[in-house]
This record gives C-alpha cells, structure tokens and sequence, in this order.
C-alpha cells in the first residue's frame, strides 16, 4: 500500500528568455483541483498583459489526477512539457504555470516545447522537495495501569499523537502510517491483553489525507503531553 509522496514545500520560480520572448515559470504545491485552478486565476490576474499562461497539474498520493493547457499555442507544445517534468521528477500535488510574453519571433513546435519544459524544470528544480506521508486516525481507550505497555507499542510504531482525553480511562487519537494501521491495531491488543479498544476512525472529509500527510516522514511521536506523568512509564 502506497501511504508517501512527494511534493513542493513552497513556491518557486524562473525565467528564461529565447528570441526576445519571456518565459517565466512559477513552481507550487497545490492539495486539489480547487486550489490549482485558483491559483491558475491568481497568475493571470496578475500577470494580465501576458499572450500565454500555459499549465500543468498532478494530484493525488499516487498522481492519478491531471490536467495541462496549452492556453493557445500550438497542441501539445506547453502543457505536455511542463506535465513531463513534474511527472519525471515523481511529484503530486504540484501546479506549475508557465507565463510567456512574446518576443515577436515565432519558434516553432520544437522550440516550444523545448521552451516550456527548461522553464517548467528550472523553477522545479529551484523547488524544495519534501515527502510526505499518508496517515489513518485511531483512537485508542485503555484504563490506567494499562498505560505503560500502550506508550510501548506508540514507540513501536510510526504514529503522531493528535489528541488526548482523561477521564477514568484514557483516550488517545493517533494518526497511523496508513500501511501499519491493521498492523498497529492488532498490536495494541496484544499488548494489552484484550484489554482497552482500539477503533480506526472513519471520516468523509475531502482533505483527510492533505490533513494528516502534513505529518512529514522523519517525525517521531511526542514523548507525550505531560512530563510529570511520563516519568513513571517510559
């Protein structure tokens, strides 16, 4: 199960200029064809006097949604180039915009294409680029003297806590790499003795994903949320 991906950690941009036309490029992360398309209007709001805002978009963990537009210039020579170099550099959730300004010469199929891809890859190439992983919420309620071997199996795992709840039992939210969800839920219940739930929580938001891969790879869970607490169990 795919649960990373790579994306932009923030905008980027370059220029070049071939026979007297402007290609200025701008390199974004983009979570959903909402926010690409918005910002698609941004740059052409802005940058008004332009005679082409050509574009290209990949979304989703796995880079199965995309669109390009050539914006007017002839088919095939914008946005497929710059879909390219997003695609050649394994990226999603990124929009690059190339905004031309013409020079007065005309260049040619291959001289577009060529024109759009180096612009498209040199602000790609000024881009951080940062990995980001898939996660699953669990919530997990165990009693007291049961924390010790809980906080054991969190540090087993590559979880995130999210939240936490105390009443007379415990109750933890943790965000699960979604490829050791099943994984870590039949953990807990080892490791607790069938004792305690563990529960993995279903949610119809559109941006669950965008929410919890903002978890980046790398981060280790908090060593918990109250010290004097913790002294006793880890």
């Amino acid at each position: 199960m795919r649960d990373s991906y790579q994306t932009l950690a923030g905008r980027a941009e370059a220029e070049i200029k071939i026979k007297g036309s402007r290609f200025i490029a701008e390199a974004l992360p983009v979570p959903d064809e909402n926010e690409a398309e918005a910002a698609i209007q941004e740059i052409r709001k802005r940058e008004y006097s332009a005679t082409h805002h050509c574009t290209a978009y990949r979304l989703g963990p796995d880079g199965a949604i995309f669109r390009y537009n050539d914006d007017g210039e002839p088919s095939g020579t914008a946005g497929p180039p710059i879909l390219r170099q997003i695609e050649g550099r394994v990226l999603t959730n990124t929009l690059v915009v190339v905004t031309r300004y013409y020079g007065g010469t005309k260049l040619g199929t291959g001289g577009l294409i060529r024109a759009y891809g180096d612009a498209a890859a040199l602000a790609l190439d000024r881009s951080r680029i940062e990995e980001r992983i898939l996660r699953t919420p669990v919530r997990l309620r165990f009693a007291y003297d049961d924390t010790s071997p809980a906080m054991h199996l969190l540090s087993r795992f590559d979880t995130e806590l999210l939240d936490t709840r105390y009443s007379e039992e415990t109750e933890l939210t943790v965000a699960v790499r979604r490829s050791q969800t099943a994984a870590f839920a039949a953990a807990f219940t080892e490791a607790l003795a069938g004792r305690g739930e563990s529960r993995i929580e279903e949610t119809t938001r559109r941006r669950t994903d965008d929410f919890f891969d903002s978890l980046s790879l790398g981060t280790t869970i908090p060593r918990f949320f109250d010290a004097s607490f913790l002294r006793f169990y880890l």
